[in-house]
């Protein structure tokens, strides 16, 4: 199985991942979060990206000290100076987390950080299932998906649908 804590699959993935690669190892992305255990998560590190899909980032951070991590990301540097970036604060599941997003380059990058460890987090969870599932599936499950992708429907409802799950986002879970 691929080490997705690792960003060096995408060195050998397809041309959008080695792009992706190039990208986050200009801007020194991974290095500058490090302190909050970042890690690649969603549809272009499994291959079922579409044209518009962003690069999302999850991180851990004690949310107690939200001021401190948006100080770090500023001081880091990570992105350009004259980077748009837009922060929000949302409830998932109970749970409060921060959105960045931003422009790197052709990559919408979505840093997504909530207060548990970033291999707990729902969107790794969720990956891993997926990523077993297109293994198990093959090939023909894979462009079903990414053709569902491409009608607007979401990466867990385009399982789901397939899958007959009653509800993807908790059922993916269990895989």
């Amino acid at each position: 199985m691929i080490d997705f804590t690792n960003l060096s699959y995408l060195k050998s993935g397809n041309e959008r991942q080695k792009r992706a690669y190039e990208v986050l190892k200009k801007y020194q992305i991974f290095e500058k979060l490090k302190p909050y255990s970042p890690i690649l998560a969603g549809t272009i590190p499994i291959e079922i990206d579409i044209e518009n899909s962003d690069l999302d980032i999850i991180c851990e951070v004690d949310l107690k000290f939200e001021e401190d991590f948006l100080d770090d990301i500023a001081m880091s540097r990570l992105m350009p100076g004259d980077t748009d970036v837009k922060i929000e604060n949302i409830i998932i599941n109970g749970e409060k987390s921060i959105v960045l997003n931003f422009m790197l380059e052709e990559f919408s990058i979505e840093i997504f950080a909530q207060n548990k460890p970033s291999i707990e987090q729902n969107a790794y969870r969720h990956m891993l299932a997926e990523y077993n599932i297109l293994k198990e599936k093959g090939e023909d499950f894979k462009y079903k998906i990414i053709e569902l992708k491409k009608q607007g429907v979401k990466t867990e409802p385009a399982f789901g649908l397939l899958m007959g799950l009653k509800n993807p986002y908790e059922d993916l879970l269990k895989f």
